[in-house]
This record gives structure tokens, C-alpha cells and sequence, in this order.
């Protein structure tokens, strides 16, 4: 999918595999900068959710994939994502219910899918784990977050979801392609501790760390 050479049965060649950025010794908290401890951020103001988990850093080539997914639609791609995500929660505390970030009605008619629900299909068979598109729903088109400061973020998803049933007692896991200031999951979080969720993980394919 990226160098056009043989790839056997996979979408990726070895040599392209190989080149992923892997997101490594993170933050357990918000998977950013972090070395493996909990970054001073997320000591200083601990985030609504549980932990975040991340395959990737969004940088080259990992951009490439997920934009070809996102914006061209070349939904082949989701499963592999769905993969290199599965490999990298595969240690992690397991969810009660995977659920994909959803788009609002207008986005979503506009795109014609949901990446992450595309992602989190295939994610939730290779683990096994309950999937529900159902109950998380937003309720409120947002303006695109990608020129909002973090503050101007933060107050574009506000009261953007709602849940439309209890998560009393469970472990949610919110799936999504991309985080990067993580205000939009941080609102989704909100809500479903509202909803009585015990633990909310957040399961990003790529983080998009400070600077980039």
C-alpha cells in the first residue's frame, strides 16, 4: 500500500512494515512524551479517561495510511490498521465493549463511513470483544479541530455526545484513527464515566505528539 512492491498476503511489505513509527516507551496516561512514567501533564491535570494506548506516532508513513483511509476512502486499509492496533493492545487491560468514536449524522453523510468503526470492526473479531455502535452517539456537529488552539478544541466538543444506555460497571474501550490534543476522546470519556463506565481506555492506531 505505500511502496507498491510485493507484499504476499499482507497490504504491507516487510521493509514498509519495518519503517512504521512505532509509538514506544509513551506515557501510560495520554501516550505522549513520557519515557515509559506518567508524563507531568497528566500528573498535573489527570485526564478524564483511564489510559490511552497508541501503535503508532502520526508521523511518515503512518500519515499516509491513515489519511488514504480517511480521505480517499480506501477502506482495505482499515483492517490493517486494525492489526497493527490489535498487536499494540494486546497486553493491555481487556475491555467489556469496544466502541468507535462516532461522527456526527452530517459528517458521517458527508464522508459516507466511519473510520473508526471501520477499525474497530475487525479489532473487536481479532480480540473478541464485544462491539457496540449504537449507544456512544453524537449529538452535536463540531467545527474541524484541526486549526482550534487546545483551548478552542476543548470548547468545540463540548456537550458533543451522549450515551443512550448505561456502561455501569464496565470497561470501555473508544477506538479511533488519529489523537492529537485528545480533546474530542476526552469529551467522549466524560460521558461515558457519566454513564457509570468503571474505566475508560482510549485505543488510538496513531498519536500525534507535540511539535508535529
Amino acid at each position: 500500500m505505500l511502496c507498491g512492491g510485493a507484499s504476499g498476503d499482507g497490504r504491507l511489505c516487510p521493509g514498509c512494515r519495518g519503517d512504521l513509527p512505532v509509538n514506544g516507551a509513551s506515557c501510560p496516561v495520554c501516550a505522549g512524551p513520557g519515557e515509559g512514567r506518567v508524563c507531568g501533564a497528566c500528573l498535573q491535570d489527570p485526564p478524564p479517561y483511564d489510559r490511552c494506548i497508541a501503535a503508532l506516532r502520526y508521523e511518515f508513513p503512518a500519515d499516509e495510511l491513515i489519511q488514504a483511509l480517511k480521505y480517499r476512502g480506501e477502506l482495505m486499509l482499515a483492517p490493517v490498521l486494525a492489526d497493527l492496533l490489535a498487536r499494540a493492545v494486546a497486553h493491555a487491560p481487556r475491555p467489556d465493549v469496544i466502541l468507535p468514536l462516532p461522527l456526527s449524522p452530517a459528517r458521517l453523510r458527508e464522508r459516507g463511513f466511519n473510520q473508526a468503526g471501520e477499525i474497530a470492526r475487525p479489532l473487536a473479531r481479532r480480540l473478541d470483544v464485544r462491539l457496540d455502535l449504537e449507544t456512544l452517539v453524537r449529538v452535536r456537529d463540531t467545527a474541524p479541530q484541526a486549526r482550534l488552539s487546545a483551548a478552542e478544541r476543548s470548547r468545540n466538543v463540548r456537550g458533543a455526545f451522549a450515551c443512550l444506555s448505561s456502561f455501569a460497571g464496565l470497561h470501555v474501550a473508544v477506538v479511533d484513527d488519529v489523537m492529537t490534543s485528545g480533546a474530542t476522546l476526552s469529551e467522549a470519556a466524560k460521558v461515558l464515566k457519566r454513564a457509570g463506565a468503571a474505566e475508560v481506555s482510549l485505543w488510538v492506531v496513531a498519536r500525534a505528539l507535540p511539535g508535529k
